[in-house]
């Protein structure tokens, strides 16, 4: 096999609309202060048409609330590097079985037929506890919709995408294998833990397909849910001395949707800023 040659220097220089003419899929992005959302614009501003999943009933029961799915949209309409791109917002509660399929064939149709990325963010919170306090329900809450949807989107979004390069999956996991792990969130931790052991496994199933796959654990970010001395006590635990932003993990994310990290697959990578447990 020949050896590939190196890059001509105008292709060293990067495109600074690197997802012009890409379209995502981008779940979970129902709050301007979460990662979802975050992810997003940066998709947006590289030149990608965006769909955006909220499932606001979720929120809305959480200490934090929910935005209105309008509000929403136009943060993300406002970060458009392509004047030509699309981004659109809808919902889906993938508690569902047939929701992961349902929304991969609307989403794709809403934003020119196709879909190139999956950035799958969505998770339950709450409904969870130590091993002394789970129970069948809380176990199966969590499987359904931290690790049952993901696989069902993943499954949908290949069956519909014509093999080609420029495919991306992106995962999201916890860091729930690292230091002590997360003992009071044990069913969480579970389906979380399960993304990132199917990593490989998929990306090893998806490459002939052009599709990459890989996981990212964002560490502890400031979505706005924490307050007070806890909050201080995290932020310590930064070398930076704060919490990572939603645009942290934001950036690495969509630098994975570009052709630059095409190399890049199978892989869970922790982007937590020095974090220490």
């Amino acid at each position: 096999m020949p050896r590939l040659p190196h890059p001509a220097p105008e292709d060293l220089r990067g495109d600074p609309l690197p997802l012009r003419g890409r379209t995502a899929l981008v779940t979970g992005a129902s709050r301007r202060g979460g990662i979802g959302h975050a992810v997003a614009r940066r998709l947006a501003a590289y030149g990608a048409s965006v769909y955006l999943h909220h499932h606001v009933p979720h929120d809305v029961a959480m200490p934090w609330g929910a935005d209105r799915p309008e509000e929403v949209l136009a943060s993300v309409r406002a970060a458009l590097g392509d004047p030509d791109a699309r981004v659109v917002a809808g919902p889906g509660d993938l508690t569902d079985p047939a929701a992961p399929a349902e929304l991969i064939a609307t989403a794709a149709s809403a934003v020119g037929g196709r879909l190139d990325i999956l950035v799958a963010n969505h998770a339950l919170s709450g409904s969870d506890g130590t091993l002394d306090t789970i129970d069948a329900a809380m176990l199966d809450a969590h499987w359904a919709v931290d690790a049952r949807s993901v696989l069902l989107l993943v499954q949908a979004h290949v069956r519909l995408r014509p093999p080609a390069p420029g495919g991306r999956v992106v995962m999201m996991t916890s860091g729930q294998d690292i230091a002590g792990g997360m003992p009071g969130e044990i069913a969480y931790a579970l389906q979380k833990g399960a993304l990132a052991s199917i990593t490989r496994s998929l990306s090893t199933a998806l490459a002939e397909q052009g599709i990459t796959v890989n996981t990212v654990n964002p560490g502890p970010v400031d979505a706005d849910y924490l307050t007070g001395a806890d909050y201080e006590a995290v932020a310590a635990g930064f070398p930076a001395g704060r919490w990572g932003m939603p645009d942290d993990p934001a950036r690495l994310i969509a630098w994975l949707a570009t052709d630059e990290a095409g190399w890049i697959t199978g892989e869970v990578i922790n982007s937590e800023g020095g974090f220490r447990r």
